[in-house]
């Protein structure tokens, strides 16, 4: 079952789909079987005022934790996870039935819940408002995941790519203002 806002089938985007049920405003669709989607997601965001939160011992189990809820979504793959001690980088292709927004809150909540009510103990990670989402294509899946996985190595020679690297539109602003657009 995939969550998607509420929304009506006769609305552009939800040809061929059908309304399973309605619950608290949310309406589940059903995604037909003949559907193709090829959808590569490259996801960042940080932790409340940047703080080095996603210690030794928090980051490996926040990464299973992420891993784990995200494959929770029928369909989902998760290509990799990785980040520094002040963000995460996933990494994730989600069938188009998913509604973005709530999929990403969803996954941060629950992880920032699961750390702090379980094997870390309370305030063991707070997550930032927001967070950046970047569509790719399937090319450039091998040099993405290689982003995610080597992030300390990147962070500690200054070499990010400032748009895997953005979350607000402030930062992109400020990106454009340094180095003209579309850099």
């Amino acid at each position: 079952m995939h969550l998607v806002s509420s929304g009506h089938a006769d609305q552009p985007g939800f040809d061929g789909l059908a309304p399973t049920d309605c619950l608290f405003g949310i309406v589940n669709w059903a995604m037909p079987r003949n559907v193709y989607w090829e959808l590569f997601y490259h996801f960042v965001w940080r932790t409340k005022d940047s703080a080095p939160f996603l210690t030794a011992r928090v980051e490996p189990l926040t990464h299973k934790y992420l891993l784990h809820r995200a494959l929770e979504t029928n369909e989902a793959i998760v290509h990799a996870i990785g980040g520094i001690e002040d963000h995460i980088h996933m990494a994730a292709s989600l069938p188009p039935t998913v509604e973005i927004a709530q999929w990403v809150g969803d996954i941060k909540g629950a992880s920032s819940h699961h750390i702090n009510h379980g094997p870390c103990g309370p305030g063991s990670i707070v997550w930032q408002t927001g967070y950046g989402v970047v569509s790719f294509g399937k090319r450039d899946l091998p040099w993405v995941v290689d982003y995610i996985k080597r992030q300390r190595e990147h962070h500690a020679a200054g070499r990010v790519e400032e748009r895997l690297e953005r979350i607000t539109e402030i930062e992109d602003l400020k990106a454009w203002a340094a180095n003209g657009p579309g850099r």
